[in-house]
């Protein structure tokens, strides 16, 4: 509605967004060019001059990542009256199982990582030996798994893997989801100056005001315990959640309306 002629404008007005067009409160202050210029000229050196045109806005976002490794322990052991036969018959198994994560795993040398423990119990010896075996394809560890169960039965015994994600990839997604709520918070500005008829300028601050992560749905907690999980409830509840709220001001630079009629008026 435009105001008659005698009305004088308020040093200020404040236009709120109904809260059911977003999740988050979208505020434009917007200062006549009246009022501005003339707490400018009034302004001294050391004083704080009257805030320009801005409009402030705060954006969320949130987005999750799958993980993209999984660590395999596969333990085995022996005990035999010599110790030559125990450590030869954990070597051999060693051996396969080093071959099988290569060549149906494509799994490189420091990926998997062989620990081993001699002693000697009464008149025998014990052997026994942990291969942790990290994997970046999940198709192929099941694979290798399946592959040794099959060739090395009750020989060896293999735990559930452990899904989780490499501190690039977190570091990846926190950035992404800190530029998703960034550029929500500018399309709201954008779309605030459009409804008004104004131009969006430049930002004069953007500060993170929150930050959340958490792991799993919240929604599908799993409460059983974590060895009866399935492979697909493990990778469920590995899911990694981010989070962000962004607060943003910027500069309103002009009315489109009239700069338009301006350049009509001049063709």
């Amino acid at each position: 509605m435009t105001p008659s002629r005698g009305a004088r404008p308020s040093p200020r007005h404040l236009v709120k967004m109904p809260s059911s067009l977003s999740p988050a409160r979208v505020f434009a202050e917007l200062v006549p060019p009246a009022a501005e210029a003339s707490g400018a000229a009034k302004g001294t050196a050391g004083v704080l001059q009257p805030p320009g045109r801005e409009v402030h806005v705060s954006g969320t976002a949130e987005l999750s990542a799958g993980p993209d490794r999984a660590t395999v322990t596969v333990r085995l052991g022996s005990k035999k009256a010599e110790a030559c036969a125990a450590r030869g018959s954990v070597a051999r198994r060693l051996d396969y199982i080093a071959q099988a994560a290569r060549q149906r795993g494509g799994i490189a040398e420091e990926n998997m990582t062989v620990t081993k423990n001699f002693s000697r119990l009464d008149n025998a010896y014990k052997m026994e030996a942990e291969v942790c075996i990290t994997f970046s394809d999940f198709e192929k560890m099941q694979d290798v798994c399946n592959f040794l169960v099959e060739k090395l039965d009750s020989s060896v015994i293999i735990s559930p893997p452990h899904f989780y994600h490499t501190v690039e990839t977190i570091d990846n997604l926190r950035r992404q989801v800190c530029l998703a709520a960034i550029s929500s918070a500018q399309q709201k500005a954008q779309e605030v100056c459009s409804l008004f008829g104004q131009s969006l300028g430049k930002p004069l601050l953007i500060r993170e005001e929150e930050m959340k992560e958490w792991e799993g749905h919240l929604e599908n907690h799993i409460t059983n315990p974590s060895d009866s999980l399935s492979l697909q409830q493990r990778l469920q509840s590995a899911i990694i959640n981010v989070s962000s709220k962004m607060f943003a001001v910027f500069e309103i630079k002009g009315e489109k309306k009239r700069k338009h009629s301006a350049l009509l008026n001049m063709n």
